[in-house]
């Protein structure tokens, strides 16, 4: 309103000209974003939910052993808990140090909202393998305000709660767990009072950690296509929120392919997805590229919508070969990582005790104090380290094993068929083949070199790499990677020479590194160290 007074002031001094030129772009910038900051959503995991509820119940005499209840214990608890009015234990209780910090989250929420209800739209719940870690939220949200059930029955609610499916298992488990959820008496009246609308963030990186990049694309296309169906069943807008990284080993790769390869079910119109680290720079930092990227997501999403119905998406043949694909690949893929040596090879070959120091993530390199092992590592470290040393393995492990699987069933003219006709099997195999491209095997095994024990490992890796890359050239019917985008390629094959300069410096820094005799002399070596994994990041374009 303000600033349209102004626009009306200079248009009556006879300044038109200035009204209608920034200061017209500042109000349709005003009407569109508000005049405050982005919206903020909160993210935690689950077991911190559980620790911080059975904490409250404990207090408040309503269970001594909250953790110890199982599934639907818990679920009955909860669910009478959030039927009954009164707090847990107030503003005053005597809590531990977690449980308050946890508390007073939401607290700030409450206050976030009272102010502009737009400022903080949804809290994200990591780590989401049950019912009962939605509830958990519900009462945490109720315990500081911002949720309660009215005496008729219904509830008031400021806002929206979202499971997050990053693992294999949980993805397989979505359908059935939003089915229930989407079911629960209390819940179902929480979702009709936020519009009746629920969004669903799917994880990419730890699917991918956990089974590798052919399961985890492919468990996330089921996912998608059998969450839009549970909430058509009941009724309910869904929003798809992908939490993708920039590698490709973390769901990254063109926006626009992963969009109008969604299943058709899935698309809605509506749709969030995060954008992280170097992918920021590339994307956004020239107005022009921001512009057609922009451009090019609002133009899928539009024609994804449109094509929602294209029979031509139902695939049942391809969609079981893509399914027996993903667990052969997934079981080649935990050959590797369950291997008894593969993890002390990893950590002696690779650089995370540095990537570690670097000053460049929101959270601890690990999930864990003390020492570091796989399930702790977090996703961006574990491909940033596969990154530094050439082999990409995150963004094609597991792809040979199964692809040579299939074509010695006699399945090539399928699989051809499948790449040339199936948007998303054409943007799988693409996205691995690129990721091949970057790889640099001859460099890597100067890496694996430095351990002594498991040479057969890097063995291991090559042979996969040969079996995907004959695969993935039969298939493609090219005779050499990224045929298919020879800008990419050349561009490739322009910067591995100047890349490969910065693994040996690294290589040769590691080994002054852990050769020093004092901590002054490795302090001295750190600071190169470190630049050298800048540097490769930089040239490879990506950190993880």
């Amino acid at each position: 309103g303000n600033l349209r007074v102004m626009g009306r002031a200079l248009e009556e001094i006879g300044m038109a000209e200035a009204a209608r030129g920034r200061l017209a772009d500042l109000v349709v910038r005003a009407e569109t974003f508000g005049l405050h900051l982005a919206s903020l959503d909160i993210r935690q995991h689950s077991n911190v939910h559980g620790s911080t509820v059975a904490e409250l119940f404990r207090t408040a005499g309503v269970a001594s052993d909250y953790l110890m209840l199982d599934e639907t214990e818990r679920n009955a608890l909860l669910t009478n808990e959030l039927c009954n009015p009164r707090p847990l234990v107030g503003e005053q209780g005597a809590l531990s140090e977690m449980t308050e910090r946890t508390l007073e989250v939401f607290r700030v929420v409450r206050c976030a909202l009272d102010r502009d209800p737009k400022a903080v739209g949804t809290v994200i719940i990591s780590m989401t393998h049950s019912v009962s870690h939605v509830l958990e939220v519900l009462v945490l949200l109720k315990e500081v305000g911002l949720w309660r059930r009215l005496p008729d029955g219904t509830v008031d609610s400021l806002i929206d709660v979202a499971p997050l499916f990053e693992t294999v298992d949980d993805l397989k488990r979505s359908e059935p767990l939003l089915s229930a959820m989407l079911s629960h008496e209390v819940y179902a009246k929480h979702v009709a009072r936020r519009g009746h609308m629920q969004e669903i963030m799917l994880g990419y990186s730890d699917s991918n950690k956990d089974g590798g990049y052919l399961i985890s694309n492919a468990q996330l296309h089921d996912a998608q296509g059998d969450l839009a169906e549970v909430a058509n069943r009941h009724r309910v807008s869904l929003r798809l929120f992908h939490g993708r990284g920039g590698s490709v080993g973390r769901g990254g790769g063109r926006a626009n392919r992963a969009i109008l390869a969604a299943p058709a079910s899935s698309r809605n119109g509506r749709i969030r997805f995060t954008e992280q680290g170097e992918v920021i720079t590339f994307r956004y930092a020239l107005p022009a590229i921001a512009h057609r990227h922009l451009e090019q997501i609002v133009s899928a999403v539009l024609l994804a919508t449109a094509t929602a119905g294209d029979p031509q998406e139902d695939r049942v043949e391809d969609l079981a070969l893509l399914r027996r694909l993903a667990d052969l690949s997934m079981a080649a893929y935990r050959r590797l990582i369950d291997d008894p040596e593969f993890w002390d090879w990893y950590l002696g070959i690779s650089a995370i005790p540095h990537i570690a120091r670097l000053p460049i993530a929101s959270r601890p390199v690990s999930r864990k104090s003390g020492d570091m092992d796989f399930d702790g590592l977090r996703a961006i470290p574990w491909v940033f380290a596969w990154t530094q040393m050439r082999y990409n393995a995150p963004g094609w492990f597991g792809l040979g094993a199964s692809l040579k699987a299939a074509i010695e069933e006699g399945r090539l003219e399928q699989l051809r068929d499948m790449y040339q006709g199936w948007t998303v099997f054409r943007m799988i195999v693409n996205n691995a083949q690129q990721e091949m491209a970057r790889a640099r095997l001859v460099i890597a095994e100067r890496y694996a070199k430095r351990h002594g024990g498991s040479g057969g490992m890097h063995d291991h890796i090559a042979r996969e790499f040969e079996s995907a890359r004959e695969a993935v050239l039969a298939i493609t019917t090219q005779e050499n990677l990224l045929d298919n985008n020879p800008t990419i390629r050349d561009s490739i094959h322009d910067r591995n020479p100047r890349t490969d300069v910065l693994n040996l410096l690294q290589l040769e820094l590691l080994k002054r590194y852990e050769a020093a005799a004092s901590e002054d002399e490795r302090g001295a070596i750190g600071g190169p160290l470190q630049l050298s994994i800048n540097g490769i990041a930089a040239a490879m374009q990506s950190t993880g």
